[in-house]
């Protein structure tokens, strides 16, 4: 069976509860107003529990340069079938004062960092 764009593509190859960490990759966020934030770079997994704790968003710079990286809670995204990405309720503004990195810098994402990234965005950690 053929579809027509990826929406459908991707909505066909995924279970209700779950989904690929290799569909995530690349995913656009978006804020509530509909405005593109960046894309989900990638995500950190609990080792021993195996839950996701943050997904980690590319934003800013031009062709990788500049480009920052902010680990957001989990559970502060979620995702809109129409738009075929996440939606996160923070604007540009709140998002650059947010905890980041730069490539090549990641944190130790310790429990003193993650309390302060879960803490940012009002999520208990």
């Amino acid at each position: 069976m053929a579809f027509d764009n990826d929406k459908n593509t991707i909505e066909r190859d995924e279970t209700h509860e779950m989904i690929s960490s290799e569909k995530v990759d690349g995913t656009v966020v978006y804020n509530r107003d509909g405005e593109r934030l960046g894309t989900i770079h990638h995500f950190m997994v609990g080792k021993r529990d195996g839950r996701v704790r943050h997904a980690v968003l590319s934003f800013g710079g031009l062709f990788g340069m500049g480009e920052r990286y902010h680990p957001l809670p989990w559970d502060v995204l979620t995702y809109d079938t129409e738009k075929g990405g996440y939606v996160v309720d923070l604007d540009k503004d709140r998002l650059e004062g947010a905890p980041s990195y730069e490539r090549d810098q990641e944190p130790a994402f310790d429990r003193a960092y993650n309390e302060q990234i879960f803490g940012y965005y009002g999520v208990a950690y």
